[in-house]
C-alpha cells in the first residue's frame, strides 16, 4: 500500500514537541525535583531532566525548516546541556539536514554516533483502511481511553516497562493525562492495565508516543489495538498524518514495534542516527 506521508520537517517537529510537552507539563514541584528544563534554539527544541539516570529524555530535535543545522544552533544546544550539568544529551537530526562537513563539526563539538531509529509516517485514513487492530484484540482484553482516575496506574505501566525508575518520573507521566493535545489509551485485562499508548496532537500531524506492554500481555494484539484506537482519535481531532519512531533493525534483529506499525499502514520515511553529546 502506498500512502501520502507528512513532510519530514513536520514529522521531526511533532516528535520533539511531544517530548517537551510530556515532560515540561508536569507540576512545578515535580519539575523542580527532577531538574526539568527546556530551550528553544531557532526551530529546534532541547529538553533536559537532570535527575533522570537513563538520560533518555535529554534530547533535542526539530532542527531546521529548510536548511541544514547551523553551528549557532548547535552551540546553543550543547551549552544548554553543559549548563544544566548533564553528562550526555542526544541530538535528533533528519539526515537531509546534516551539512556536508558534518563529520568535522561533530568531532569539534564532541558528538558521537548513538542508536539508529526508523522514522515512520502515513496518512491516517490509509492507516485505518490497512487494518483494524481492535477487531484482532484478544477477546479477553479491551481497549479504552484513560481517564484521570487511572492516570497513575497508566503511567506506572508505561514508565516501569521502559525502565524509567527515577522518583517523580511516574508523576511526571501521569500529569499528561487529560491535557487537550494528548489522548491516552490502555488495554485492560479485567480491572488491570496491561498495555498503554498515547498520541500527541500537533495540528495536522499526530505522534504515536509511549507504547508499552507488560510481559504477560505481549503477543495478544494489545499494541495493534492501541495503534488503531490512537489513529481514530487523531482523525477525530482533525489530524491528517501520523508519525512515529522506533529502533532500526540490524542483521538478525526483529523489532516487534516496527512490524506492528508496518502492518498498521505506516511507511518508513528514513533512518536517523542519534548524535550524542558528552560532557
Amino acid at each position: 500500500m502506498t500512502t501520502t506521508v507528512p513532510p519530514f520537517v513536520l514529522a521531526e517537529q511533532t516528535e520533539i514537541r511531544a517530548y517537551v510537552d510530556f515532560v515540561t507539563g508536569a507540576a512545578a514541584p515535580v519539575r523542580e525535583a527532577l531538574g526539568i528544563d527546556s530551550l528553544r534554539a531557532g526551530s529546534a527544541l532541547a529538553l533536559a531532566i537532570r535527575e533522570d539516570t537513563s538520560r533518555f529524555f535529554n534530547r533535542a530535535g526539530g532542527f531546521g525548516t529548510d536548511e541544514p543545522i547551523t553551528v549557532d544552533v548547535l552551540a546553543q544546544v550543547c551549552d544548554f546541556y553543559r549548563e544544566r550539568g548533564l553528562l550526555q544529551g542526544a541530538l535528533m537530526v533528519a539526515p537531509s539536514l546534516l551539512p556536508p562537513d558534518w563529520a568535522a563539526t561533530a568531532d569539534e563539538w564532541n558528538l558521537g554516533p548513538g542508536n539508529r531509529l526508523v522514522k515512520l509516517g502515513c496518512d491516517i485514513e490509509s492507516a485505518l483502511s490497512a487494518t483494524d487492530g481492535v477487531a484482532a484484540l484478544d477477546p479477553s482484553l479491551r481497549v479504552e481511553m484513560v481517564e484521570s482516575h487511572h492516570a497513575y496506574e497508566w503511567a506506572t505501566v508505561m514508565m516501569t516497562t521502559f525502565g524509567f525508575t527515577t522518583p517523580g518520573m511516574i508523576d511526571m507521566a501521569a500529569s499528561s493525562v487529560g491535557r487537550p493535545n494528548w489522548r491516552q489509551y490502555a488495554v485492560w485485562e479485567g480491572e488491570r492495565i496491561i498495555a498503554v499508548g498515547s498520541v500527541f496532537l500537533n495540528g495536522l500531524c499526530a505522534n504515536m508516543f509511549g507504547g508499552a506492554t507488560l510481559p504477560e500481555g505481549r503477543g495478544r494484539g494489545a499494541q495493534s489495538a492501541l495503534l488503531t484506537a490512537r489513529a481514530r482519535a487523531a482523525l477525530a481531532a482533525g489530524c491528517r498524518w501520523l508519525v512515529a519512531e522506533t529502533g532500526a533493525e540490524g542483521p538478525g534483529d526483529h523489532n516487534t514495534s516496527l512490524h506492528n506499525m508496518l502492518r498498521a499502514g505506516f511507511e518508513p520515511l528514513y533512518e536517523r542516527l542519534t548524535w550524542l553529546w558528552h560532557a
